[in-house]
C-alpha cells in the first residue's frame, strides 16, 4: 500500500480509503467489523464516514467499535452538516459543536483526523463556520478540516478567508471523479491544485459501471436497478459506449477494469486517496491490490483517448 500526503498538508492516508457508508445499513455490524479488519491488514489506514451515515448515525458507531484498541493506527474521516432523521443540518457554530460531540461519542475516541463540511450552508457566513472548526483543533478535537461538494468559488473564497482570519483552511475537497466522470478536471482540479488542497474522489466506479456488470445497459438487481435517477444519469448511450472500449482496452492488456479506475485516479498528482465502499472483506482485499497498478503515460494517453466520444 501507497500513503499519501492529503494537499499540503501534514495528513498522510494510505492511497485507498474505505467508504463506510454502507455500515448499518447494507452491512450489518458483524459484517461491518471484518471489512475493517481486511482493510487494516491490507494496509489501509484512511477511513471515511459521516454522521448521517447508516441510522441515526449508526455507521461511525460501527466503525468505532470495529477499530477499537486500534484506533491509533488509523485516519478517521468523518463529516457534518447534511439534514439528519431529526431535521437538523447546517454549519452554524452552535451545531458544529453538538455535531462533533455526537461524532466523538459515536466513532469512541478522543479525537477526528478530518472533519468534514458535508455541504454548504447557504444560511451560515463561512467565516462563522471557519472560526468554529478552528476552534474544534485548538481544542484537539479535530486534526485538520475538509469540505464536500463544494462550488470552485465556494472553495477559493473559503481559503482567502481563512487566511484573512489567521484560522485554519480546509485541506480536501471531496467530489466525484471517475474515468466515467471527469467534470472536475475543467475547473475544480485547477482550484485545487492552486490552493495546495487534497481531492478525494467519490464514485470512483462511478456507482458501478467501471465494474463491467452494466455492460449492455440492464439495470438489473443492482444499484441502477433499485434507484432510478442513477441509472438515468449512469446507463447513457455514451457512457456504455465508453465501457465497452475501457473493458476492450483491459482485455487487450491483461488488466482489470476496476484496477484500472482506480490506477487511473491514484495517477493524479491531486488525487491523495480513492475512497471505496465495501460489503464483503473480499472487496476491500481487491481495492487494495488495485492500488499496485501503474500506469505509464502511454497507458494513461491511449486510456484518455478511448474516453473521447466518437
Amino acid at each position: 500500500m501507497d500513503y499519501r500526503k492529503l494537499g499540503r498538508s501534514g495528513l498522510t492516508i494510505s492511497a485507498v480509503g474505505l467508504g463506510c457508508n454502507n455500515f448499518n445499513w447494507t452491512t450489518d455490524e458483524a459484517q461491518s467489523r471484518r471489512v475493517v479488519d481486511a482493510a487494516l491488514d491490507a494496509g489501509i489506514t484512511f477511513f471515511d464516514t459521516a454522521n448521517i451515515y447508516g441510522r441515526s448515525g449508526g455507521s461511525e458507531e460501527f466503525l468505532g467499535r470495529a477499530l477499537g484498541p486500534r484506533r491509533g493506527n488509523a485516519v478517521v474521516a468523518t463529516k457534518f452538516g447534511m439534514e439528519m432523521a431529526d431535521g437538523s443540518r447546517g454549519a452554524d457554530r452552535s451545531y458544529i459543536i453538538r455535531c462533533v460531540e455526537d461524532s466523538l461519542r459515536r466513532l469512541g475516541t478522543d479525537w477526528i483526523d478530518l472533519y468534514q463540511l458535508h455541504e454548504s450552508d447557504p444560511t451560515t457566513p463561512i467565516e462563522e463556520t471557519l472560526h468554529a472548526l478552528d476552534r474544534l483543533i485548538a481544542q484537539g478535537k479535530v486534526r485538520y478540516i475538509g469540505t464536500s461538494n463544494m462550488a470552485d468559488w465556494e472553495i477559493a473564497h473559503a481559503h482567502h478567508l481563512a487566511r484573512e482570519l489567521g484560522v485554519q483552511h480546509f485541506i480536501s475537497l471531496q467530489a466525484e471523479y471517475s474515468l466515467i466522470r471527469r467534470a472536475a478536471e475543467a475547473t475544480t482540479i485547477p482550484c485545487l491544485t492552486t490552493l495546495g488542497m487534497g481531492l478525494l474522489p467519490y464514485f470512483p466506479l462511478a456507482s458501478g459501471l467501471l465494474t463491467g456488470k452494466y455492460r449492455g445497459g440492464d439495470a438489473g438487481e443492482g444499484r441502477f436497478g433499485k434507484i432510478a435517477r442513477l441509472a438515468d444519469r449512469y446507463l447513457t448511450p455514451e457512457n456504455l459506449a465508453r465501457v465497452d472500449r475501457i473493458a476492450d482496452w483491459c482485455g487487450q492488456n491483461g488488466l482489470a477494469m476496476t484496477e484500472v479506475a482506480f490506477a487511473w485516479l491514484l495517477s493524479k498528482p491531486v488525487v491523495a486517496s480513492v475512497m471505496a465502499g465495501a460489503t464483503k472483506a473480499e472487496q476491500v482485499t481487491a481495492n487494495a491490490k488495485a492500488a499496485e497498478l501503474r500506469l505509464n503515460e502511454t497507458q494513461i494517453g491511449e486510456l484518455e483517448a478511448l474516453l473521447q466520444d466518437e
